[in-house]
């Protein structure tokens, strides 16, 4: 089962080298101890059974203090291990060093990778969980072996070896035939056994009858007699481990199976009735318990952990809080769930579970007893929002915070429960070591692990005249070596001075100081005086001082006389003030002072001689003031800044604008245009509005604000007969001028009227005389505004419309305009343009825009510019109305086919590295066999040993991100893009190639990612890939909880775990797959798996997806810049 496990070269005993870890740089340091002063150990991916016997073997001191005596004369230095000649004991000097460090570093938990290593494990042996009584045996032996021709040879035979004597009496002669048996550990039945005693009393009290047709020949007699066989403990070892045969198999089902029912063992046992008589006193055969090692799960995988009794009171034993929670209503399903979930010490259920917590309550299901009152238990939870709330994407229930529900209330510690007492009970120090968490419980809690899925496994016991001697009492460095002792202190010094560089970098902030000297009011905001002159001065400063501390900084150096420190934020508009930090005594956290926080720091009163209004309710605003001028002489646009409480009417006279004029804000196209078409308008503000706040108008950074001289009585609304102004784009030989015209007609004028009001104006500065010319928008849409006589409003026209004066004519309504383009997409800027008629077929279409030969065919172009199906037949018109755009077009190369170039990468063994190793040059016709053969025949990859072609995969690039495995031999490369990476195997075409991470119990972190080819042809549900990964890794698939990691916006989208059961009567419903919305699984993504068992954390975010979240954020505050250029800020409007 352990494969190469605890494995040591003979002669020198030397350490085999590591295979394959990853070894982790130090980020943040290890957390302190808690507050019970133990360390627990961390897992490293499926070690839990190892902690929970090392554990045992460290809270035995027997064991460690003989593992102690042991000194480098006779084990070696690690640091000897790699040469030749010395004679290394590897495994004891590893765990001389871990005992060192649970018992005296000062850390939460210790790492167990050292011994792992020692063991000769790699990646997928510690993520694999085994048999913690295999272990026990497996490594007690490793020791012995190591220990040869050492002191410590015997120790582990004194300790815990002992023998049994089976004996066969004659039932004829009275002849007895006995054999003695040796035993590390006892291996009791639980099945069909009521507990320890019973089964003991079955092994060494009962007799096995020999009679009938099953008799016994007896060596004496020399012939078949009936006789009695029973079986008597003739030694007793100082600890005597037992191990509870949980696991069984059912030869019926042909299927294994775990006993989950009540089997109780004794905290004290007498051994006598089961020992051979002698005249030793009854203490001699007298044990107690310290240790038992627990089992969670099934038995196909679970999760250990360990309950013992600390005998030297090493640890800071407290009574472990008790909730008190009444008893519910059986008939209230509300109180029902509410207890279920207020018991979990999550605070949370899943909801896939919540039916079977429902059913252990109360014995029997939701269905059977609140269904046909209640509904379904999903829509009970959404009709009960108040008190229920669906987190972790409706994969778990909670109960909402503050409610009002005594059964979250837990007993007060004011008022203790009679016969309570905060002391402790002399036979306590009871502790739970669960991996890295180390908690204190009751003594009869053992007795909760008598039954159940969670229940004990192994019991140890050991005698109890072994009386621990009074310096060994709270005194973690008993009998520890001084090398180890010098070791330990050495850690805490280091882990003490990373703690401290992490609190000191943790607690630094980057602040940006504003003098005030450097800065003019301008616009309601403030500006720098010089654009040369820097802006802020950055100082790095410790959160933790206080605001005193850091005004005294300033003094120093950079000011002089009366100071105010303000927070400030830069705007589009210019700097704007807040808050003023008052308070000198209390710190910058606490007074919401954050890294890259800009402070000003002023008299309090005036800059430059200008009062400052500080406040989110003066914050400016920068808007885009569109001035229009009598004449139509053209438009200007300039960028000012205005106090968000200042009111349109003063905004108007902060212009120069008289009373008259009017003022108009654009509309977005998100905003609704009217009735006038278009993606964006105007609207007039009514004159009630010039009393209103900017924020009150919810105008906000970069919006457009039109200001007209014009006065007419019969402008009311945009769309009432008025003006209208248009830009209109006119060519000038190989340049182009913009113009403002402005068209008086009423809104029911005719296009045709446009154009000759349009070329009448320009004909003489423009055009020749027969130059045919017509006008398109210039819009998102480019559309061509046909001829007719449409009105104004219905060609589209409206306020501030860009038109383009263009040579050439019009489409008739016979015809067509269409856009097409040979060989790039649309977006590219290559397309061309090209009138054709209605009737004509798909050829002549083609010959109107190349020479379109046989090997050329047309297709049809969706509006994501995506290529459809090849025209065969005629072009239809698809729009009656208006005769305009109805389809693109582009053309594909269907038989000539050129030679394409591929750069070929070869991908490193993370996938996270590529090396180009050559390029070749093959037909796009070509298959992809025919590419994988080239590939071999590159100079850099004669070396790779590959059967066939056909064990290459290859990898589409799109820039340095491998996106998808092309399959199929006799895929042609076509639509391939021309960088390829190349890796050994062969994959089926449903078989997606995923990259599996293992989460960090405990931290928020990720071991190095493993591939898996999950095969998804049958069952491509989130069932099927847990499935998959349990049988992989041997876990528990219900203990499995899944996310995809999405690169581009740094988060992680949980697979659900909840399976929906359908009714009977109702159509089954189809399951859910991973390939389709919304997750589209495809080569390369990112699994992250954490096992619920043992990681009680589901979030899955690391603490590097938060940085780049930041960062971006950063990015999108400072991304307000291009309101800076004006030509920018229009064609970003």
């Amino acid at each position: 089962m352990f494969g190469s496990l605890f494995e040591e070269e003979e002669e020198g005993f030397s350490l085999a080298s590591s295979r394959g870890r990853v070894v982790k740089g130090e980020g943040e340091p290890p957390p302190p101890r808690g507050r019970v002063n133990l360390s627990g150990i961390k897992n490293q991916g499926g070690t839990c059974y190892l902690n929970s016997l090392l554990q045992t073997l460290l809270f035995t001191p027997e064991f460690r203090e003989e593992l102690f005596r042991l000194g480098p004369k006779e084990l070696g230095c690690l640091e000897d291990k790699d040469k030749p000649e010395a004679k290394v004991r590897v495994i004891p000097l590893e765990l001389q060093r871990l005992f060192a460090r649970l018992l005296l570093v000062d850390q939460q938990s210790a790492s167990t990778a050292d011994l792992t290593d020692s063991f000769g494990w790699n990646n997928s042996e510690e993520s694999r969980q085994h048999d913690v009584q295999e272990l026990n045996r497996i490594l007690f032996s490793a020791l012995e072996h190591s220990l040869v021709d050492t002191s410590g040879s015997a120790f582990i035979q004194r300790l815990y070896h002992g023998t049994t004597v089976n004996s066969i009496l004659c039932k004829e002669c009275g002849n007895i035939s006995q054999r003695q048996e040796d035993f590390l550990d006892l291996t009791v039945c639980v099945r069909g056994v009521c507990g320890l005693e019973g089964a003991l009393w079955d092994m060494f009290v009962e007799e096995e009858m020999f009679e009938g047709s099953n008799l016994y020949r007896c060596g004496q007699c020399d012939q078949l007699v009936t006789a009695a066989k029973s079986a008597k403990l003739r030694k007793l070892p100082p600890f005597l481990t037992v191990s509870l045969l949980r696991f069984n198999f059912d030869f019926a089902r042909c299927e294994r199976y775990k006993e989950t029912g009540r089997y109780t063992f004794p905290l004290t046992i007498n051994l006598r009735p089961f020992c051979e008589q002698t005249e030793d006193e009854d203490s001699e055969y007298s044990y107690e318990l310290f240790s038992v090692i627990i089992h969670k799960g099934g038995c196909y995988g679970g999760h250990y952990h360990v309950y013992i009794k600390d005998m030297d009171h090493l640890g800071l034993w407290e009574p472990p809080e008790v909730r008190v929670y009444p008893e519910p209503e059986k008939d209230d399903p509300l109180s029902v769930l509410s207890s279920i979930i207020a018991q979990e010490e999550s605070r949370s259920v899943l909801l896939d579970q919540l039916g079977q917590r429902l059913m252990d309550k109360i014995g029997s299901s939701w269905s059977k007893k609140y269904r046909k009152l209640h509904g379904p238990i999903g829509k009970f939870l959404q009709n009960h929002s108040d008190v229920f709330v669906l987190v972790n994407n409706g994969t778990q229930v909670a109960l909402k915070a503050n409610t009002p529900s005594p059964l979250t209330q837990p007993s007060s510690p004011s008022h203790p429960t009679p016969g309570s007492s905060s002391t402790p009970d002399p036979g306590s120090h009871w502790f739970d070591l669960n991996d890295s968490t180390v908690t204190s419980i009751h003594e009869r809690d053992v007795e909760n692990m008598y039954q159940g899925k969670e229940s004990a496994y192994m019991l140890f016991y050991r005698k109890t005249l072994l009386h621990r001697p009074s310096g060994a009492l709270r005194n973690p460095g008993y009998q520890v070596p001084p090398h180890l002792l010098k070791m330990a202190e050495e850690e805490n010094r280091r882990l003490q001075h990373r703690r401290e560089e992490f609190e000191a970098s943790n607690n630094s902030a980057d602040l940006r100081l504003h003098l005030a000297p450097r800065y003019r009011l301008e616009n309601g905001a403030l500006k720098p005086i010089s654009i040369e002159q820097k802006e802020a001065t950055n100082l790095t400063f410790d959160l933790r001082r206080t605001v005193g501390d850091l005004r005294m900084i300033i003094y120093q150096d950079l000011w002089e006389g009366d100071m105010a420190l303000t927070v400030a934020k830069s705007l589009p508009a210019g700097l704007h003030l807040y808050n003023t930090l008052t308070d000198d005594e209390v710190s910058l956290y606490s007074a919401g002072i954050l890294t890259g926080t800009d402070l000003f720091v002023w008299n309090g009163r005036e800059v430059c001689g200008a009062t400052v209004q500080t406040g989110a309710e003066w914050e400016p605003v920068l808007l885009t003031v569109v001035l229009g001028e009598e004449g139509g002489s053209g438009l200007t646009k300039e960028l000012r800044g205005f106090a968000g409480r200042v009111t349109l009417g003063e905004v108007r006279e902060a212009l120069g604008e008289p009373q008259e004029s009017l003022l108009c804000q654009e509309k977005r196209g998100g905003e609704g245009g009217g009735e006038g078409g278009g993606a964006s308008g105007w609207r007039v503000f009514p004159p009630g509005d010039m009393q209103r706040t900017l924020k009150e108008l919810a105008l906000k950074d970069g919006d457009a604000l039109l200001v007209s001289s014009y006065r007419s009585d019969t402008v009311t609304t945009p769309n009432s007969s008025s003006y209208r102004s248009d830009t209109v784009t006119t060519p000038n030989s190989s340049s182009y001028r913009s113009d403002t015209v402005t068209i008086t007609s009423p809104n029911t004028a005719s296009i045709d009227m446009v154009d000759r009001c349009l070329l009448s104006l320009y004909w003489c500065v423009y055009l020749c005389p027969g130059v045919a010319c017509c006008l398109r928008q210039v819009d998102r849409t480019g559309k061509l505004l046909p001829p007719g006589t449409l009105s104004v409003r219905d060609a589209g026209v409206r306020l501030m419309t860009s038109l383009s004066l263009c040579p050439g004519t019009a489409p008739k309504d016979t015809q067509l305009f269409l856009y097409f383009s040979v060989g790039t997409a649309l977006s590219s800027g290559l397309e061309g343009e090209i009138i054709v008629e209605q009737s004509s077929t798909v050829k002549q279409v083609g010959n109107d825009c190349i020479s379109f030969g046989d090997g050329w065919h047309l297709r049809r172009l969706d509006w994501c510019e995506e290529v459809g199906e090849a025209l065969m037949d005629e072009v239809s018109n698809q729009n009656d109305k208006t005769g305009c755009l109805d389809y693109e077009t582009r053309y594909e190369s269907v038989k000539l086919s050129p030679l394409v170039k591929m750069c070929v990468c070869l991908v490193g063994g993370a996938m996270v590295e590529l090396r180009t190793v050559g390029q070749v040059e093959i037909s796009e016709e070509a298959t992809l066999e025919e590419l994988k053969t080239q590939v071999l025949t590159l100079p850099a990859l004669q070396y790779v040993c590959v059967p066939t072609p056909a064990f290459l995969r290859v990898w589409q690039l799109e820039g340095q991100r491998l996106t998808r495995i092309l399959r199929g031999q006799q895929h042609t490369l076509r639509y391939t893009h021309s960088s390829l990476s190349l890796l050994e195997e062969d994959l089926g075409p449903k078989e997606v190639l995923l990259r599996v991470q293992i989460g960090v119990p405990g931290e928020r972190g990720y071991y190095p990612p493993e591939d898996l080819v999950w095969d998804a042809s049958r069952d491509p549900s989130p069932r099927s890939l847990r499935s998959a990964l349990a049988s992989t890794y041997g876990l528990s698939p219900d203990s499995l909880l899944l996310a995809k990691h999405q690169p581009h916006t740094h988060t992680w989208e949980t697979f659900s775990n909840w399976s929906q059961q359908v009714s009977k009567r109702k159509k089954k419903k189809k399951a859910e797959s991973l390939l389709g919305a919304p997750f589209h699984l495809k080569d390369g993504d990112i699994i992250g798996v954490k096992n619920l068992l043992i990681d009680n954390n589901r979030d899955f975010s690391t603490q590097q997806d938060e940085q780049r979240l930041r960062e971006e954020k950063e990015q999108r505050r400072k991304g307000w810049g291009f309101l800076k250029d004006p030509m920018r800020l229009r064609s970003q409007c």
